[in-house]
């Protein structure tokens, strides 16, 4: 497949009073044309500084782009000026927002936010640019379009909020759409229906997506790809089959269990990974997970793992995978996650039972 974006070794840190935060830490990852790409995480993993870098939206400084390019239709948005960042958001990339309220302008009709964009980037005409600011409010499934067009955001409810938002990112037919956890303040209702129109766009309009998102199981019918981000790195990345049927990270295992489950005959906590992520005013030496992996050698503690190839999709950065290091198999929570999802999907797994 052709590819879209391509993130090449991206390093973004924060000058703070406690000193210097390296927010993303020689990130690489790419997006084909047409497909959805997840980005998962705990908070703080830099999940969302590196999708607003690609949006040229950190400001500098404190932030800094310390290294790496990123490479859009093959031109580096790194060496692009502000003013040439300008004529690229919102018409080739478009971001949704994790609150549409703060997102939203107060003050200015939703109808109006949309018509901005169309008449900027799609030289439309005022009387243009409210029609077709109308079909898209019917487009993202919002009641009464003809009514809400000269509303205010106040007025709409927050998944209504949330659906202009989407409507204000695809009114310029973006290549690209950035959604940086664009349901985490929504109930499970709408969250479903927001996720599914977001597909459903997606179908019609050939967008390519990076979702950005803390949840892992949002993302079980939503991506084709999926990559794991931990303490400003990459430590796992293959498709959503392989992330969710062989994940090979302890991050990853720890993310899976930890996925609340709705089932009767689980009544157990929940499963939770012990300790918290590093500070990465001072990164650790060897593998930032270490200190909260069970499984962790003496190697994780001295030298950081690179991305060893399981597949030709599929990477993660564990020690667990050299050829000289012992065989350790996902922990029981994880299996039961894993059979779990095997009876509510089509494709059937196999579980490994220890010995």
């Amino acid at each position: 497949m052709e590819k879209l974006l391509e993130v090449k070794n991206l390093e973004v840190s924060f000058q703070t009073y406690g000193g210097e935060v390296q927010a993303v830490r020689g990130v690489s990852f790419h997006v084909n044309k047409g497909e959805t790409l997840a980005i998962v995480g705990e908070s703080g993993s830099g999940k969302s500084v590196t999708s607003q870098t690609i949006m040229r939206l950190i400001p500098m400084p404190p932030g800094k782009i310390k290294n790496g390019q990123i490479l859009f239709n093959g031109e580096d948005l790194v060496k692009k000026t502000d003013k040439e960042m300008e004529q690229i958001r919102g018409k080739d990339i478009g971001m949704i927002f994790q609150d549409p309220m703060t997102s939203l302008n107060p003050t200015m009709k939703v109808g109006k936010q949309i018509m901005e964009v169309l008449i900027k980037h799609q030289n439309m005409s005022p009387a243009q640019a409210k029609e077709r600011a109308i079909e898209l409010l019917k487009l993202v499934g919002i009641p009464m379009p003809e009514k809400r067009v000269n509303q205010y955001p106040h007025e709409f409810s927050g998944g209504m909020r949330q659906r202009a938002m989407i409507a204000v990112a695809l009114a310029s037919n973006p290549k690209l759409l950035i959604a940086d956890e664009p349901t985490t303040a929504l109930d499970v209702t709408i969250q479903a229906q927001i996720l599914e129109l977001m597909k459903d766009l997606q179908k019609k309009m050939g967008t390519s997506i990076i979702f950005i998102t803390h949840d892992l199981g949002v993302v079980a019918n939503m991506a084709d790809r999926v990559a794991v981000m931990y303490a400003g790195k990459i430590v796992e990345m293959g498709t959503v089959d392989e992330i969710f049927y062989d994940p090979r990270h302890p991050y990853t295992w720890g993310l899976l269990a930890s996925m609340p489950s709705l089932d009767s005959d689980d009544k157990k906590e929940l499963a939770a990974i012990p300790g918290s992520p590093p500070d990465l005013t001072n990164p650790p030496k060897g593998d930032a997970f270490a200190p909260r992996n069970p499984y962790a050698m003496r190697i994780d503690f001295e030298q950081e793992p690179p991305l060893f190839k399981i597949s030709d999709t599929h990477y993660a950065a564990t020690w667990l995978l050299h050829p000289d290091a012992p065989k350790v198999e996902p922990p029981e929570a994880v299996k039961k996650r894993l059979r779990k999802l095997s009876s509510n999907y089509d494709k059937p797994i196999i579980v490994k039972e220890s010995e």
